[in-house]
């Protein structure tokens, strides 16, 4: 066989074996979090834990030997070259590629090493978002990566493997659980898996129709490929609800073995579409380093409808949505009312997240600073408002299901812990939420760090998450109406707000004074053909970001104001009531109990004409 023949093999098999161990992987951590039983945060004896540290290693391992078979199979040459470390090295540090790989074989050391000491719940848990970057990293340079619509491409494609880790993965799990187990679990699992299956159909579908681009290329290798696929995928699930409708308990592990069997079937052709190269090209208009073709000047109608998803970031928009929806339906079922304000406030800031992203705004933002900067705004200061007046956290918390028995704390009590924990009470804290919020501006702008993160597809992504993320984070600590692990004295809210509106006037002077361009040459090298002059560019965008910081701060200032004398006012309702109630029981209340402390103070001390006359004598 021919050396290409035998990179192509060995390529196919690393990937299928990298793939199927993740997705084993991530089952056996969600198992074990979620689905076995458990006592207080605490695993209960499960046969998932003799699989979790093979498996674990397993991912490690071919890891590994699918990064050494990506090399060889890009450079067509003998995996056996390959070994030698200059050539990997090479790869690593000088591709983006290679970069991705090394996050993944560092995530699966971490969850190898880890696999053998976690004992709780927690711990699995974490561990799941640890996989998930490692093995969904690769995937950010999938070959829909250099294709038009880029990010909704990629962002399509990581739902896509996350969802197919979840369902996948919970089936394995459920296989390899004892059947006591199993009985218990498939309850949980159920919702998930609708969950899951919603997302990768939609995803699926939405996909296919980017790559394949029209329906006469459905005739294409790639779109026979994507048939067959969808034509198993649609099986596995006719299969699945007619089991579970007519098979009842006893035969459950069949139907689990003919899943697994369909599900492997899907995932080899999955595999065998990712080495393939759709029919779908790269435009040579597409300009590279944002994925779509250069907008044209700036207008009010184009600023208004132009959209360009981003695939990541509306999937999270999209799962908030229907997680919130879904808490709603769910009080509204047991006859609790949620405020409309709340949900109206919510659907607001998702609308801002969604404009300053995927929007015409979004679109702009990615090759004028002006725009960036008013796209960082409404992510970090407007949309924020929204999110937390929504009171997501406080929806959750009445909806979430509880633990099956009495001492498992379910997924309710996941987020009590969270909430209450150490870490949560370190960043809730107004002065952290203030430095992580200020202290970002100036980390981003006045270093590398924004031509770096500009200069790479999920740089976009990570940079927008924060600017959320941040924002949330300070109007949470300061307006929020949700339960938070500690309440400040109103007056600190005010001074940390005060300090917020000086700093972010601080950093725009700085950038509005500098005469140097922050972006490193990243706006200069995407050759825009409109607004030739950057520095005067970035100097409206401060101009622009001054001025829409503030007036969110001042509006959360006002808000403040009035929160703190609705509390006073809540307060002496509560303190006349208790009046009320105390007197009607002829016992003193709580004015009445202040006066006898001081009568009796001023009994012990001697009255003041006793203790002057004494002193005159």
């Amino acid at each position: 066989m021919k050396t290409e023949e035998i990179n192509l093999i060995l390529h196919f098999l690393a990937k299928f074996i990298t793939l199927s161990s993740f997705i084993t992987l991530i089952g056996i951590l969600v198992g074990l979090a979620f689905l076995a039983p458990e006592n207080k945060g605490c695993f209960e004896p499960s046969r998932l834990q003799k699989f979790l540290a093979p498996v674990s290693l397993a991912w490690l391992l071919s890891s590994i030997f699918f990064l050494m078979s990506e090399v060889a199979f890009i450079l067509n040459t003998p995996i056996s070259e390959v070994i030698d470390g200059n050539i990997l090295r090479s790869f690593i540090t000088q591709t983006t590629l290679g970069k991705l790989f090394e996050i993944q074989i560092v995530a699966a050391l971490v969850c190898a090493f880890a696999a053998v000491r976690v004992k709780k719940t927690g711990g699995a848990v974490f561990l799941i978002f640890i996989a998930w970057i490692g093995g969904l990293a690769p995937y950010l340079e999938s070959h829909g990566s250099g294709a038009g619509n880029h990010m909704l491409a990629i962002g399509l494609v990581i739902v896509h493997v996350a969802a197919i880790s979840l369902w996948f993965g919970g089936v394995v799990a459920l296989f390899l659980m004892s059947k006591s187990d199993r009985e218990i679990a498939r309850k949980r699992f159920t919702p998930l898996a609708l969950w899951c299956v919603s997302a990768i159909a939609l995803t699926g579908v939405v996909n296919a129709f980017i790559r394949i681009e029209s329906f006469a290329n459905i005739r294409s290798d790639y779109g026979v490929l994507v048939i067959l696929k969808t034509g198993i995928f649609i099986f596995v699930l006719a299969l699945a609800a007619y089991s579970r409708k007519k098979l009842g308990e006893q035969n459950f592990t069949k139907q689990l073995i003919q899943e697994l069997i369909l599900l492997t079937t899907v995932l080899v052709l999955g595999v065998f579409l990712g080495q393939g190269e759709p029919p779908a090209h790269s435009s040579a208009d597409v300009v590279e380093a944002i994925g779509i073709k250069m907008p044209e000047s700036p207008t009010l109608s184009r600023l208004l409808f132009e959209y360009e998803p981003d695939g990541l970031f509306l999937a999270l928009l999209i799962l908030a949505v229907a997680l919130y929806v879904k808490g709603v339906m769910i009080l509204s079922k047991r006859g609790d009312k949620w405020p409309i304000g709340r949900t109206v406030a919510f659907a607001l800031g998702i609308t801002a997240i969604d404009y300053a992203v995927n929007g015409g705004l979004g679109v702009y933002a990615q090759v004028a600073f002006s725009f960036h900067m008013i796209s960082h705004m409404v992510l970090a200061t407007l949309a924020p408002i929204g999110i937390v007046l929504g009171a997501p956290i406080t929806l959750a918390l009445r909806t979430l299901p509880i633990g099956r028995t009495q001492d498992e704390r379910g997924v309710r009590g996941y987020a009590i812990a969270i909430l209450h924990s150490r870490y949560s009470s370190i960043i809730t804290h107004p002065v952290s939420a203030l430095i992580i919020f200020e202290a970002s501006l100036f980390a981003l702008y006045f270093t590398n760090l924004f031509n770096w993160l500009m200069s790479y597809h999920f740089g976009h992504f990570f940079m927008g998450l924060h600017f959320l993320l941040s924002g949330i984070l300070l109007f949470f600590v300061i307006i929020g109406v949700d339960p938070t692990p500690q309440k400040s004295p109103f007056i600190f809210r005010i001074v940390i707000l005060f300090v917020a509106i000086s700093i972010h006037a601080f950093f725009s002077v700085a950038l509005i004074s500098s005469s140097q361009l922050v972006d490193g040459g990243y706006f200069a090298e995407i050759a825009r053909p409109w607004w030739p002059d950057f520095l005067a560019d970035q100097k409206m965008g401060a101009s622009i970001g001054w001025a829409m910081g503030e007036i969110p701060i001042l509006l959360a200032l006002i808000a403040t104001f009035l929160q703190w004398i609705r509390a006073d006012e809540r307060d002496a309702k509560r303190i006349e009531r208790n009046s009320n109630r105390a007197r009607q029981f002829g016992e003193p209340d709580e004015l009445d109990k202040y006066n006898q402390y001081l009568s009796g103070l001023n009994q012990r001390n001697g009255s003041p004409d006793k203790t002057d006359k004494e002193a005159n004598n």
